[in-house]
């Protein structure tokens, strides 16, 4: 958080004129009361069962008030949906690339996805539309988790939630999964959000279809 402080300062002082900041669509949080397509608007609430994101959070929270701060400074703060492919990273690239990824019991929540190369065009544009604001990105539809898991060739283990919680526990403190046990709200509730206030600033659509952002994830698999 200094750190980030910190370079907004610096912003400021030596004059800088565009500034972008990636986020996640993820800071918004998964809870059972969530609405199907959250505007930027929603509190951001991740933290509250998730406290493994809580820096993004913040970060997320300083520079989006900077925006309305320094108007002189063009800022856009993006949250993207999950982004997948080949060299893509983050909790649910991972996850998606397991033989036998761990699924709650009884619950298959909507997820959205987006081509890592339709990411990348999306921060090209909003430099190129020179816009500022807070702007959820969105990709070309949305998917129950279980069926992003068959596309990516995938096989769902369910497992009950009271015996789920304790593996997961124990799985990151020993390093043998990158998800922490607040991340298992993501795979019971939908984080599912709104980009039409970015396709109203700058014309966007994504050029990846969901099966083809399925077969590029497929590219490149991990181990359970």
């Amino acid at each position: 958080m200094r750190g980030t402080k910190r370079l907004l300062d610096h912003c400021a002082a030596f004059g800088v004129k565009q500034l972008v900041m990636v986020s996640t669509g993820a800071v918004y949080g998964a809870a059972p009361e969530n609405a199907l397509y959250m505007n930027e608007d929603e509190p951001l609430s991740a933290s509250r069962t998730y406290p493994e994101i809580r820096d993004r959070v913040e970060v997320d929270a300083v520079v989006s008030g900077f925006v309305w701060r320094m108007p002189e400074i063009r800022t856009a703060v993006l949250r993207p949906v999950h982004v997948l492919g080949p060299h893509s990273t983050g909790m649910m690239a991972d996850y998606l690339r397991r033989d036998r990824p761990p699924t709650v019991l009884g619950y298959d929540p909507l997820i959205q996805v987006m081509h890592e190369d339709d990411w990348c065009e999306s921060i090209a544009l909003t430099l190129a539309k020179e816009i500022a604001g807070v702007f959820n990105v969105t990709g070309p539809g949305v998917v129950p988790l279980r069926t992003a898991i068959a596309e990516t060739a995938g096989v769902p283990m369910s497992v009950p939630e009271f015996a789920l919680r304790p593996w997961i526990r124990a799985a990151f403190a020993a390093g043998l999964v990158p998800w922490p046990e607040g991340a298992i709200d993501m795979l019971k509730y939908p984080v599912t959000i709104s980009g039409e206030r970015f396709v109203h600033a700058t014309a966007w659509k994504p050029l990846f279809s969901l099966p083809e952002i399925f077969a590029a994830h497929r590219e490149r698999r991990s181990e359970p």
